[in-house]
């Protein structure tokens, strides 16, 4: 008889979608370390978000120790997704070693550390995230520029605000100008979209014109 590991083998996504779904459907803890184990290496997203899924659905004692161990593997994906399911469970005992990876090498994680550090930091915590997600201003891509800045806006105007208004002070250009895109998501929300697709446009255009100079 077929098992879970094998279906997880077949190279069909629509397998091994279904196969996590009746996974998470009767969570069996003969199964726990096999899903645990192929979120480091699905690459389809509809199936790790179904891996996700699953995984929630097991009692919190189980799979979070699991979890935190993934935090530690070399793979970037296996850290990413930890880090993702952990924001579900929403358990916040786990919000030091979420921390851990604010800085980490890989854009990606970092950007999803970022997510679930707002969504688990205790509220004496958050004033110090907000801190050291300022230090990021100014930095990385479109995409990991938004991603800052809505974790910040994540933190309420009320955290975010005095670390943003120092930033505007800054004698960097592009924190202050990072600063003031985030201080509008915060007044806006909805404005996340046309901030990244400015600030893409201004990237392609910078690129035109090093590519002009060279």
């Amino acid at each position: 008889m077929p098992t879970l590991a094998s279906y997880l083998s077949d190279p069909r996504p629509a397998v091994r979608l279904r196969a996590v779904m009746a996974a998470g459907t009767t969570p069996s803890v003969d199964e726990l370390d096999v899903l645990v184990a192929q979120c480091a290496v699905e690459p389809d997203l509809q199936v790790r978000e179904m891996l996700t899924w699953a995984l929630v659905r097991f009692p919190a004692d189980l799979v979070v120790p699991r979890l935190l161990d993934e935090l530690d593997r070399p793979e970037a994906q296996a850290r990413s997704q930890a880090l993702h399911t952990l924001s579900k469970i929403r358990d916040g005992s786990v919000y030091p070693e979420v921390a851990q990876l604010l800085g980490d090498v890989d854009p990606g994680v970092a950007r999803t550390a970022w997510r679930a550090a707002v969504l688990l930091a205790p509220e004496d915590a958050r004033p110090a995230l907000a801190r050291t997600l300022a230090v990021q201003l100014g930095h990385g891509d479109a995409e990991t520029r938004l991603a800052l800045s809505r974790a910040l806006a994540g933190l309420g105007a009320d955290v975010a605000s005095p670390v943003l208004a120092a930033a505007a002070e800054h004698r960097n250009p592009d924190v202050r100008e990072h600063a003031a895109e985030t201080a509008r998501l915060l007044e806006d929300p909805d404005a996340g979209s046309a901030l990244a697709l400015a600030r893409a446009r201004r990237e392609v255009a910078l690129g035109r014109t090093r590519s002009a100079k060279g």
